[in-house]
């Protein structure tokens, strides 16, 4: 009886024990290599890793992106991340990754350096004296560089040292930063598939602060001041029509080369929405999110939606492909035609009626005349809260004043 005990005890070890090569699904640290010598973390999970369905899930604060199409050759792995064009290739090791982040839209990119270990479940080193003044709440953010400081909004808040939150900006926002409270700041970090991002915060006091913004490619400097009112300027002041002009008039192609306008019998008498838009556009994509179910829910109302795709690429094949993404992962039911490469020349040859453009998002309201009624700029996503929350708010009230008329 004691053999085939052990036998049985045995065999139930070898099943929970991993056999050498197999692949370990868990939680996992990464580090992208950026400006300043610097290293983004960021928090990953790998499910079914030695399956053909892997998936990977990027973590950021609340935000989880999952990527799948997950491929092995060997001991390299190669992870898509479709949404933005770009991949992951790295060479895996027991529990490390070292590889590439790589643009494919980049013709001849070098790549930045990645790595990460499985296991380590902090963004952050915790400290054992963190600072004593507190990031909650919220504050004036200065980007400071040689040429210009830009005024932003940020929004914070910390739970047993853990600091969540986001810097909007007149274009969009930072989407979801995470990180820790450090012995005389705070460090925060993203990445949710296009650009790492790093911001290390260094407290003068309880109400202002001096730090750094590090991208993949650039520092800047940034300043904050606590401010329970911070807000931005105005989204709806900064795009608007040029003098003489109340109407749009493009016309332009549809995912299946259809040319689609304004002036079209499908949008003759109704409010009418057009998101100016990229399928690389983080804040597009948090738009897209929302307009999606919102059009589902009310284009019975006598509302439609058209979106302008301003793509990477001067290329409908390219595009086709891009956008045609961006509609499937969000069941996008309303138009998205193709407007050309986005660059400031194709927004003047494909909108020379607006004047002051700035940003991707930028979504403008056409009221059942055909006429421009308010032009918004950038798009403040569920990142930030409140502010996200009181653009539903606004959104909603201004399509239902438009369609009352």
């Amino acid at each position: 009886m004691k053999i085939k005990h052990y036998l049985f005890f045995l065999m139930i070890l070898s099943a929970c024990t991993p056999r050498s090569g197999e692949r370990q699904d868990g939680l996992w640290r990464g580090e992208l290599a950026i400006a300043g010598n610097k290293q983004a973390p960021f928090l990953f999970e790998m499910k079914n890793m030695n399956t053909d369905s892997t998936v990977m899930t990027l973590i950021n604060g609340e935000e989880r992106v999952p990527l799948t199409g997950i491929a092995y050759s060997s001991d390299s792995v190669i992870i898509p991340i479709a949404s933005f064009d770009a991949v992951i290739k790295a060479k895996i090791s027991g529990d490390s990754m070292t590889g590439l982040f790589l643009k494919n839209y980049v013709e001849n990119d070098k790549g930045i350096p990645f790595k990460a270990e499985r296991g380590k479940i902090s963004r952050f080193e915790p400290v054992v004296q963190p600072a004593s003044f507190s990031i909650n709440g919220k504050w004036d953010v200065f980007f400071i560089e040689e040429s210009d400081t830009s005024y932003n909004v940020g929004i914070f808040t910390t739970e047993n040292q853990i600091v969540t939150g986001s810097i909007l900006t007149n274009s969009g926002d930072l989407r979801f930063l995470e990180g820790i409270v450090t012995e005389n700041g705070v460090k925060l970090s993203a990445f949710s598939g296009l650009s790492p991002y790093l911001i290390e915060i260094r407290f003068l006091d309880n109400d202002n602060f001096e730090g750094e913004f590090y991208t993949a490619r650039s520092k800047t400097k940034l300043t904050g001041v606590r401010n329970d009112n911070a807000t931005l300027a105005d989204a709806y002041s900064l795009a608007k029509m040029k003098p003489g002009f109340d109407r749009l008039h493009f016309q332009l192609p549809d995912m299946d080369g259809k040319r689609v306008s304004p002036g079209d019998d499908r949008y003759k008498g109704k409010v009418v929405i057009v998101s100016i838009l990229g399928s690389w556009c983080p804040n597009c994509m948090d738009e897209a999110k929302f307009l999606a179910p919102w059009y589902k829910e009310n284009k019975n109302r006598g509302v439609e939606i058209i979106g302008l795709a301003f793509e990477r690429k001067d290329d409908f094949d390219y595009a086709k492909t891009t956008v045609n993404r961006l509609k499937a992962a969000d069941d996008i039911q309303y138009d998205i035609l193709f407007a050309g490469k986005a660059a400031p020349a194709t927004i003047a040859k494909v909108l020379p009626e607006i004047e002051n453009f700035s940003s991707y998002p930028t979504t403008i309201f056409i009221d059942k005349q055909g006429k421009v009624r308010k032009i918004h700029t950038g798009f403040s996503g569920p990142a930030t809260g409140l502010f996200y929350k009181e653009f539903q708010t606004e959104f909603n009230a201004l399509v239902d004043s438009l369609l009352a008329e």
